[in-house]
């Protein structure tokens, strides 16, 4: 069983509180994009929960998948280059496992630091993902106005590959179980830990949006994530 040292015993435990604790920021970056979708369902969808929540329901399992999909992708890759398989010592005299959970455990670091708006410019990050995004984006806004569940569901499987760095966080942690399978379970576990907020989001716009803009719950949730981040570093290079 693959190991996240110290306090967790499987990365999916990792990555579930990264998503949890990620839920802020989740409803500001994702809150107006679910609530522009929910505005241009037909009011008698929007104005009935019953209607309303299976189609945000289908909209976070399309984003689900997306991130499944990345994580399956990262695991293949490092399985075949056999980073983790084959651990390797390199110049600062540790495994190519623990370099990469090392990497993770920095760019938690300074997720927690942007969560908390103490680092702004982490969101450079977001970036990274700025070239497949602008291939994508097209297709997303030829499916608005949402009409159907099925159209909600493949709009969510190309929202998930929006620029955010809490996943390409994500992403560094499932990259360290070394395989495609426990990578790709990792990213629908961290998933899982984003929809509480992204799904509020979609069915309490409004008060979700104003929730994610106090500062002092920003604060507490970054402090969090700085403080696994820094127990999970001391760990790695302690041992």
């Amino acid at each position: 069983m693959t190991h996240f040292d110290p306090l967790f015993t499987t990365s999916f435990t990792f990555a579930f509180l990264l998503g949890l604790l990620s839920a802020l920021h989740c409803v500001a970056m994702c809150g107006a994009i679910i609530g522009t979708l929910t505005l241009s369902l037909p009011r008698e969808v929007r104005n009935h929960k019953k209607r309303l929540v299976p189609f945000i329901f289908a909209y976070n399992i399309g984003r689900i998948v997306s991130y499944i999909t990345m994580g399956l992708i990262m695991g293949v890759l490092v399985k075949l280059l056999g980073t983790i398989s084959h651990p390797v010592v390199v110049l600062i005299g540790i495994s190519g496992h623990s370099v990469l959970q090392a990497i993770s455990s920095f760019i938690m670091l300074g997720t927690g630091l942007y969560i908390a708006n103490w680092f702004p410019r982490f969101a450079r990050v977001d970036r990274l993902g700025v070239p497949l995004w602008r291939k994508l984006e097209p297709l997303g806004r030829q499916l608005i106005p949402v009409r159907t569940l099925k159209h909600a569901f493949i709009f969510g499987t190309i929202w998930g590959w929006l620029p955010c760095g809490l996943v390409y966080n994500a992403v560094a942690v499932a990259a360290t179980t070394g395989s495609g399978t426990r990578s790709a379970l990792t990213m629908l576990v961290f998933g899982i830990g984003t929809l509480p907020a992204v799904m509020s989001a979609g069915i309490f716009t409004i008060w979700m949006t104003h929730l994610a803009k106090l500062k002092g719950l920003r604060h507490i949730a970054g402090l969090l994530i700085i403080t696994i981040a820094l127990i999970n570093l001391f760990a790695i290079f302690s041992s």
